[in-house]
């Protein structure tokens, strides 16, 4: 098969300034994007900020003989999601790739985390990304193709102690995701998310330096240049890190059907094992197929 291409392709990176995203960034310019690289180049918390991330990251596309924009606006201020996406417009006319990968950590078990902490992770990590993809929604719907990488985390799939704001942002976005690529099918815009685990600035007091080199983010970048491109899949959940690659899905058991005989709390307790039972599980494609089985077991199937 042929080699992944981005030729004539334009491509929006958040958070691209260090880390993952620079990764993206390099490579989708490597493979022929023409990119703009945004960070808003602020410290770990979200506090503060620099052009000069973003500005170190075109520069050194733009020596390796790629073609790329800087630029330094917050993934939460509208204003500034909305002139991003006009300057790339201006620059070359059209955006079919947005990564979405911004984010900031303010980790504190629940009972100590403050209402602006998660107010702060939820802005980032989910409007943070809710507000580029509307800014170019529209244009991808114009010209019939795009392609949406969000990132998760295993804290928003599994849980993760100390990060419940980050955990609800992140499992938010597949909500998000789910539904883009239902609304996205008709005019070729595919939605996914990547779930890595990669040694960042994030991770780096968390483990070893010999771990830290081993799950570098080069060893999630390939899937997620998987994810941007034409032969991408839609609604997937990629997990990575270290060079391992795996889906993660979310399924609903067949269950049981209570009412009206025995319907009661009891009865649900009774019954859990049949609940949970994992005989005939399924990963739906769209919120309305549960109502469906639901209906089905009314009607006695």
């Amino acid at each position: 098969m042929s080699d992944i291409r981005f030729d004539a392709k334009v491509a929006i990176v958040t958070g691209a300034g260090g880390g993952l995203g620079r990764q993206y960034a390099l490579e989708l310019a490597r493979r022929g994007a023409k990119v703009v690289v945004n960070d808003l180049g602020g410290n770990l918390d979200g506090t503060g900020g620099s052009p000069a991330a973003a500005e170190g990251v075109a520069a050194e596309i733009k020596a390796a003989g790629g073609e790329a924009i800087a630029n330094a606006s917050s993934v939460t201020d509208d204003a500034g999601m909305a002139a991003m996406v006009q300057q790339a417009m201006d620059a070359w006319g059209r955006i079919d790739v947005l990564i979405a990968n911004a984010g900031i950590l303010r980790d504190k078990s629940f009972t100590k985390m403050t209402v602006p902490d998660f107010e702060a992770v939820l802005n980032v990590h989910l409007l943070g990304t809710v507000k580029p993809t509307k800014a170019v929604w529209d244009i991808m719907r114009a010209q019939n193709y795009g392609r949406i990488v969000v990132t998760t985390s295993s804290t928003g799939l599994y849980g993760n102690f100390g990060q419940a704001n980050y955990g609800a942002a992140k499992l938010g976005l597949i909500g998000f995701i789910n539904t883009l690529k239902l609304e996205g099918q008709k005019n070729n815009i595919h939605a996914n998310a990547i779930s890595p685990v990669a040694g960042t600035r994030m991770t780096e007091s968390l483990v070893t330096p010999e771990v830290f080199k081993a799950i570098a983010p080069q060893y999630v970048m390939p899937g997620v240049i998987y994810l941007a491109s034409d032969a991408a899949p839609s609604g997937a959940i990629l997990a990575a890190g270290g060079g391992a690659f795996a889906l993660a899905r979310m399924y609903e058991t067949e269950g049981v059907h209570l009412a009206p005989a025995d319907l009661s709390a009891e009865a649900v307790r009774d019954n859990w094992a049949r609940i949970g039972d994992e005989a005939g599980q399924q990963a739906y494609a769209a919120g309305g197929e549960q109502g469906q089985k639901f209906f089905r077991k009314m009607a006695g199937g």
